[in-house]
């Protein structure tokens, strides 16, 4: 039989009501809200136009909307890998995440994916031809996991560096379809023993399946407290 409340949620004892709004956070299971230092959704962005705070190392980004809906997009062609920073400067100790929508064709896959420290810093990428979630340093690739992307759906993805017990860095990244909620495992992690100097997160796509690909909801945050 269910159950109902007949009374006002004021009511209701103090630590109900803490455990009822926890399960609204959109953050992972057992985690804190952590310090927001940078935010961008676009909404304010004029169409057509680039906010002024992104610095693009290469391709034509320029904000869009569809249904009421403003974004970042990157065209469909040249084939090619492009990106553009965004937010502060950081080197250990911060989270990085965005929302990325794409297209297959045929056979073709495009890839994408959210960087800290830098162009030539740790990202965290999604490779559909490969199936795969990668993690690189620059342009060399360092860590794969499993992972299958679905194509014409919203996916979210995030990369943390924080400092590891043996005095490196701790290389951490998880990706998630964008309407579900936030998981709390890591999908890949890496440990670097020679770690980057500071830089600015950035986002990168490689449309080589010839279609646009969207970029959405960036975020960069003080890394999220363990639970």
């Amino acid at each position: 039989m269910a159950l109902s409340l007949r009374f006002p949620f004021t009511q209701v004892p103090v630590f109900l009501r803490v455990a009822l709004a926890a399960l609204a956070l959109p953050f992972p299971v057992g985690f804190a809200e952590p310090s927001v230092f940078y935010s961008n959704d676009f909404e304010t962005s004029p169409v057509g136009s680039l906010p002024k705070d992104l610095v693009v190392m290469s391709g034509g980004f320029e904000v869009k909307e569809e249904q009421g809906k403003r974004f970042l997009e990157l065209p469909g062609a040249p084939l090619d890998t492009f990106g553009l920073l965004f937010g502060p400067t950081q080197n250990e100790g911060v989270s990085a995440s965005a929302r990325f929508f794409g297209t297959k064709q045929g056979r073709k896959f495009p890839s994408f994916g959210i960087s800290l420290n830098g162009a030539g810093g740790y990202r965290l990428q999604v490779s559909p031809a490969k199936k795969a979630l990668e993690i690189y340093k620059g342009d060399e690739l360092r860590a794969s996991a499993p992972f299958e992307w679905v194509s014409g759906e919203w996916s979210a993805l995030r990369i943390e560096v924080s400092k590891s017990p043996a005095g490196g860095l701790q290389v951490q990244g998880r990706a998630w379809p964008a309407e579900s909620r936030e998981p709390a495992p890591w999908g890949i992690s890496y440990e670097d023993k020679e770690p980057v100097a500071a830089g600015r997160p950035a986002i990168w796509g490689s449309p080589f399946s010839g279609s646009p690909i969207r970029f959405d909801d960036l975020s960069v945050t003080a890394r999220s407290p363990q639970p």
